[in-house]
């Protein structure tokens, strides 16, 4: 296929499942990090020993200037884009909403709504057939919590993915007509070490009885979802989602 992809947040988790399997698909993949390098390196090394290409760039996607240099080492290294997924994300520690400061506000609606936005901002001015671009995919990776809150946990990053839902909307129907596709899933509770950036590294083992299908989910699950999105198969959907969330 040789299509390139940009999957941020790639070198772990739901991004790093999400490369592994765009390359096995035929992708180009640009594997974006923001400290773990040799995790992102691991990541780049499957898909050549599979066959496939990849390049790791370091960028924060709450940092302008970083976004836009990710951008144009794809333009150079890889080629055109033909497809983002939005899923850099962060979360802080468990808490109330009386224990939160604007600090913590601020690092978390940074990194997950406008990295999210300036992202997407860079992938429509490429793709995009009113800036002479080929049309394109994206695919924003929001949560449940969005719908369910996450109260006395972390409402902060439930909200941040709520606005990411209202981005995802507005943005689909605002590219609709320049070939491009704007589409969202929301992972429930999935074996990820984001938990532990949150303090409970248990938590969906604690929480997978509350689950109808008894269980917590697998990154190659959501990835799974993230690629038929971008894929042909989907190219009558923009501004849906799919829930990848056991029934919760």
């Amino acid at each position: 296929m040789n299509e390139v992809i940009l999957i941020t947040g790639a070198s772990r988790g739901i991004g790093a499942a999400t490369a592994r399997l765009a390359a096995a698909r035929g992708y180009i993949v640009c594997v974006n990090y923001r400290d773990r390098r040799d995790a992102a390196d691991a990541v780049v090394a499957d898909i050549a020993r599979d066959g496939g290409r990849a390049l790791a760039v370091k960028a924060d996607v709450a940092i302008e200037a970083d976004v836009t240099r990710l951008f144009a080492t794809v333009d150079r290294e890889l080629g055109p884009l033909h497809a983002l997924v939005n899923n850099a994300g962060m979360l802080e520690r468990q808490s109330r909403v009386e224990d939160m400061d604007a600090a913590r506000l601020s690092r978390v609606f940074a990194t997950n709504v406008t990295g999210a936005f300036i992202c997407a901002r860079e992938a429509v001015r490429r793709m995009s057939t009113a800036h002479g671009g080929a049309g394109g995919a994206i695919v924003n990776v929001s949560s449940r919590a969005a719908g369910l809150g996450a109260p006395g946990e972390y409402v902060d990053y439930a909200a941040s993915k709520a606005a990411i839902e209202a981005m995802t909307v507005g943005l689909a129907r605002e590219v609709a007509a320049e070939g491009i596709r704007v589409n969202g899933v929301r992972p429930g509770i999935i074996y990820s070490d984001i938990h532990a950036s949150g303090g409970d590294p248990g938590r969906v083992d604690r929480l997978a009885t509350t689950v109808p299908m008894q269980r917590g989910g697998d990154v190659i699950e959501v990835a799974r979802a993230i690629l038929w999105l971008l894929s042909s198969e989907a190219s009558y959907s923009t501004g849906a989602f799919i829930d990848v969330s056991g029934g919760r």
